[in-house]
């Protein structure tokens, strides 16, 4: 008994109402999946392959569409059509998709019929800028030199020796292309690849210019001004329009891509629109609060502080951060990070006011550890609360004066 066949939508995926690109694609994406020469020795694989190009051959014939939704696969089947996967004809939009299936395998030209002989834009050209963190946030101009053709003043872009011109490709006849077909299980493939002796120009050059030695261009070194927009980041280009190649038969020139790299800042890190930095404060600044000058690209500011800030502490500097590309006037913000510093040196009376402290407050170095402790009356908590007082001013115009 002969194994039934599956529906040819359901074989192609689609749905009974799908469009005839919809049928198309979903043939093209299976018959690149399961193509013989991308699965060799693949039983399963050929069968796929050949079950979907026998679903496809039905379901993108109009006619032959009408007779398997009315009568199913019947329709070919004792004489009521060519019987079998063999009896398909894969002429005309079949060969199409094979020559764009080989194309994608074998490194094949493109199927496109455009004549390369048209006017081409240019290629495109690429350099890098080295900036300033502070040139990336505000912005700048640079200039920059680099090598630039230009057409030849001699023969005129040609390439030609003057008095002579060039003479038409006998290879491709002019037309920039070549046509060659493969032989594959399925059929004729037919291809179409530039022409490898004009180029896809359609013209070959007997008798060269000596100014350009055959190119139709002359090279020159040029200096060219980049703006770089406030809020660039590190890694993005900028375009600067017909300053990349020539173009090829009065096409334009190509652009010029301009990689911007940010210089490292020493205090600064950037993420997106926002600035992050450190700021050193003093002990005494911690504990008694006041006014500390932090660093922005806008130059000092200065910030309060709240007595007791501890290390590791962030604040945020609105609209200190890095423009938007977009809108300069729009600006992210600055976070910093408060790093108490402790004094490495220390004068005699520095210490001793340290150590007066300390014993006034926690006692954490031990002064009069073993001493007996007595519970303290009002009177003596007030005293101890002046003196502790009159240790911080002295501590702080101390440590003002050690640093």
């Amino acid at each position: 008994m002969a194994e039934s066949k599956r529906d040819y939508y359901e074989v192609l995926g689609v749905d009974k109402n799908a469009d005839e690109a919809a049928i198309k694609k979903a043939y093209r994406k299976l018959a690149k999946k399961y193509h013989p020469d991308m699965n060799p020795g693949d039983a399963e694989a050929e069968k796929r392959f050949k079950e979907a190009s026998e679903a496809y051959a039905v379901l993108s014939d109009s006619q032959k569409r009408a007779q398997y939704d009315q009568f199913g696969h019947a329709a070919f089947e004792q004489g009521g059509g060519p019987g079998g996967f063999s009896g398909f004809d894969f002429g005309g939009d079949m060969g199409d998709i094979f020559g764009d299936i080989f194309s994608d395998l074998f490194g094949g030209g493109t199927r496109s019929r455009r004549a390369n002989n048209g006017p081409m834009k240019g290629a495109n050209l690429r350099t890098s800028v080295r900036i300033k963190f502070e040139e990336a946030v505000f912005g700048c101009e640079k200039q920059i030199e680099l090598n630039l053709k230009d057409e030849c003043t001699h023969c005129h872009g040609t390439g030609a020796k003057p008095g002579t011109s060039p003479d038409t490709c006998p290879k491709c006849g002019g037309k920039g292309q070549v046509v060659f077909t493969q032989q594959s299980l399925f059929g004729t493939v037919r291809n179409v690849q530039t022409c490898p002796d004009c180029g896809g120009t359609g013209k070959v050059i007997k008798e060269k210019c000596s100014n350009c030695r055959g190119t139709g261009y002359t090279s020159s070194r040029k200096k060219i001004a980049v703006t770089v927009p406030a809020g660039i980041d590190n890694g993005q280009s900028i375009r600067i329009r017909e300053k990349g190649e020539p173009g090829t038969n009065g096409g334009p020139r190509g652009d010029l891509l301009v990689e911007i790299n940010v210089q490292r800042h020493p205090i600064f890190q950037r993420q997106d629109m926002n600035i992050f930095s450190t700021a050193p404060i003093t002990f005494a600044q911690a504990a008694l609060g006041g006014d500390v000058r932090i660093s922005t690209v806008d130059g000092d500011v200065l910030y309060t502080v709240k007595p007791g800030t501890q290390t590791d502490t962030k604040v945020r500097l609105k609209g200190k951060g890095v423009p938007s590309l977009r809108n300069k006037s729009v600006r992210g913000d600055q976070y910093v990070t408060l790093v108490v510093q402790v004094p490495t040196k220390l004068n005699e009376e520095a210490k001793e006011a340290l150590r007066q402290f300390d014993a006034a407050s926690d006692n954490s170095l031990g002064v009069n550890l073993n001493e007996e402790k007595t519970a303290e009356k009002p009177k003596e908590k007030a005293k101890e609360k002046t003196k502790k007082k009159g240790f911080m001013d002295k501590l702080k115009e101390t440590f003002e004066d050690n640093n």
